[in-house]
């Protein structure tokens, strides 16, 4: 056995001869000036990530445990954020714009306010978050119930709060449909009767032969309508008489005549008149050139 175990150990120090030196990841990211170089540290943290978050789920590790393992995912989390911004700064992708969000206990997304202004806020993971005061940060508080005011009260009121709306139950209708029925009899009786009164007045007035009993006969209808034809006929009379009362004498065509001819001469004798003032006018002014002249 002592030399199986002496070979074994052997073959494994020359294997680690081979290997090169492991590397150590830059404290600083801004040291870093290679793009693959500062994708493959960010790739190295969100394994850590992920190993000591599937720690933290597990609530029998103790309270300081799971506080320890909080921080450290914490830590971890600042510095994947500074290798997110200097691979920006080479000129590779943005992956804080999928950055994850922390959730409630009942899954719900919250925002986590960061005071610093440097990289995420301090967050809480798995059994984390069930530890005694921090457990009051996730639960929402109990909501206060309002007390109604007046405003709220009078907005809930509607018509059927002042009894408009009590025939829709179906009962006034069914007490109206019975009294409309028995007033719809009523009337319908009350028609016939006056139906076949009217019916034995137009048969005894086509029996009389002569034409004065004929007219001595008239049924009620005919005797109103011509009671009225007579009223619109002197109403229609009554105010053409208004429309052609005349307050003042109206000449007659004669008069017209009279007075068109009159203005007809006042024209002709007003242009005479203009003529042999102008005639007038002209000769005295010939009349005082000549004198002029002799003089």
């Amino acid at each position: 056995m002592a030399p199986q175990s002496m070979l074994n150990r052997f073959i494994t120090m020359k294997e680690t001869e081979k290997k090169k030196p492991k590397e150590r990841r830059p404290y600083l990211a801004s040291e870093c000036r290679d793009l693959a170089e500062a994708d493959k540290w960010r790739q190295q943290i969100m394994r850590e990530i992920g190993r000591k978050v599937t720690e933290i789920q597990n609530e029998g590790l103790g309270e300081h445990r799971l506080r320890d393992l909080n921080d450290e995912i914490n830590k971890l989390l600042r510095e994947k954020y500074h290798w997110e911004r200097r691979i920006v700064e080479l000129g590779g992708p943005n992956y804080m714009r999928h950055a994850a969000k922390m959730t409630d206990l009942e899954g719900n997304i919250i925002d986590v306010p960061n005071t610093s202004g440097r990289g995420p806020g301090y967050r809480y993971f798995g059994a984390a978050k069930k530890l005694p005061g921090i457990r009051e940060l996730f639960e929402k508080p109990p909501e206060l119930r309002k007390r109604r005011t007046r405003y709220d009260i009078y907005k809930r009121i509607d018509a059927s709060y002042y009894g408009y709306r009590d025939d829709e139950d179906g009962m006034l209708e069914k007490l109206e449909k019975n009294a409309e029925g028995k007033m719809r009899k009523i009337d319908v009786e009350e028609w016939r009767r006056l139906d076949e009164v009217r019916r034995e007045a137009r048969k005894g007035a086509t029996e009389v032969v002569s034409v004065g009993a004929a007219k001595e006969v008239l049924f009620e209808e005919e005797e109103d309508v011509v009671e009225e034809e007579k009223r619109e006929k002197e109403r229609e009379e009554e105010e053409k008489v208004r429309e052609f009362v005349v307050h003042v004498p109206l000449p007659d065509e004669k008069e017209i005549e009279k007075m068109v001819l009159a203005k007809k001469k006042m024209d002709l004798l007003r242009e005479y008149a203009i003529e042999c003032a102008i005639l007038m006018t002209s000769s005295v002014l010939k009349i005082k050139k000549k004198m002029g002249h002799k003089a």
